[in-house]
């Protein structure tokens, strides 16, 4: 089992930053692919980036291309968002998730059945 919390959440003004962070534990970090997730009130769940084991591939969704960067440390059992020139439409529940998937490639990163274990996700809030 893999516990995963998330952290950096917050207020910001329109144009902002924030950083949100996970940690994980209770399993080994580098067996699992890691994504990013949002859900904002009466939506859906939508994927937002996704990052392989190592590190070496990501992908995102088209809204968030250019203004958000997913990464990894790997040491630290960490994965990361940095989320630059927010926007309202950013504002959500973002949350963490890790899947096991042998091999990750675009259609496994946005889909949420491909994560097994999800963090109780963090509100980010963009002011106009």
């Amino acid at each position: 089992q893999v516990q995963l919390v998330e952290s950096g959440g917050g207020l910001v003004q329109a144009g902002g930053s924030l950083r949100l962070s996970c940690t994980a534990s209770g399993r080994t970090f580098t067996d699992y692919h890691m994504g990013w997730f949002r859900q904002a009130p009466g939506k859906e769940r939508e994927f937002v980036e996704a990052i392989s084991r190592s590190g070496g591939s990501t992908y995102y969704a088209d809204s968030v291309k250019g203004r958000f960067t997913i990464s990894r440390d790997n040491a630290k059992n960490t994965v990361y968002l940095q989320m630059n020139s927010l926007k309202p439409e950013d504002t959500a529940v973002y949350c963490c998730a890790a899947g096991s998937s042998v091999r990750l490639n675009s259609r496994v990163a946005v889909n949420l059945r491909s994560y097994e274990h999800w963090g109780q996700g963090t509100q980010v809030t963009v002011s106009s």
